[in-house]
């Protein structure tokens, strides 16, 4: 219960503390529904990404054995303990218009990540995608394998077994890590301030917003946490209730 109590305080505090009558002058600035628009869509598109690029790494790490996965496994899982900001430094030396693969980016295509809406969809991705993989990647190493091969033995290829076995095993796993991921990505700061910047209307994210009106605005900011929690409620409790449905459907 102290536990319980711990966690439910800070979010007691900011009901408390929120200016209701003032709410809705806050809500109405073009800025702040710009920068909820871009918040939404950018974690929106760092989940797909993630989903493409995390579900085969997620595979690979539950299936397959050969020399060095434990350390892929560490590397993989690294950004949930990187602090974010070091991430956003790493992403600079990578991505950035000198970084190790950013200059060829630049140079051969004319892409730039860095201070672009792009850029921040890149930092959730990477501080994000690690959420989905180690959800899916638990789901897979204790998923009935027996299955997947009584539905080979039976002539299915690997696609119909991956398609039609497979993801209806892990689907609520799949499901959960991409609602851990979308809420990640929602919330990212430090990797998105240091790699895209806080330019209102291209990277300014809801969570950078706060933390322009708390230096200016403090009232302001606490009206902002409060629309991210609503958002963030909102679509986790209305995704576990599809999941539980889900599941009661023979």
């Amino acid at each position: 219960m102290v536990g319980f109590a711990f966690l439910l305080l800070p979010l007691i505090a900011l009901l408390v503390r929120a200016p209701w009558r003032g709410l809705s002058k806050v809500l109405s600035d073009s800025q702040v529904l710009t920068a909820l628009r871009l918040s939404l869509e950018c974690a929106s598109a760092a989940t797909v990404a993630s989903l493409v690029l995390g579900v085969p790494l997620a595979w690979v790490l539950a299936r397959a054995r050969f020399p060095g996965l434990a350390l892929l496994r560490a590397l993989v899982t690294l950004p949930l303990v990187l602090p974010p900001v070091v991430g956003g430094v790493a992403l600079l030396l990578a991505f950035g218009r000198n970084g190790v693969l950013g200059r060829y980016l630049d140079s051969w295509f004319g892409v730039t990540l860095p201070f672009t809406t792009p850029g921040v969809i890149v930092a959730e991705t990477f501080v994000a995608m690690p959420f989905l993989i180690v959800t899916v990647e638990g789901a897979l190493r204790s998923s009935d394998l027996g299955l997947e091969e009584a539905a080979a033995t039976l002539g299915a290829s690997r696609l119909t077994v991956y398609r039609r076995v497979t993801l209806p095993l892990i689907g609520p796993s799949l499901l959960a890590g991409s609602v851990l991921c979308w809420a990640r990505a929602l919330g990212e700061f430090g990797a998105t301030i240091t790699f895209a910047g806080n330019y209102p209307g291209t990277t300014q994210t809801m969570p950078l917003a706060v933390y322009n009106k708390l230096e200016t605005d403090p009232q302001a900011a606490v009206a902002l946490s409060l629309v991210l929690l609503v958002v963030a409620v909102a679509v986790l409790a209305a995704l576990r209730g599809r999941w539980l449905r889900g599941g009661a459907t023979p």
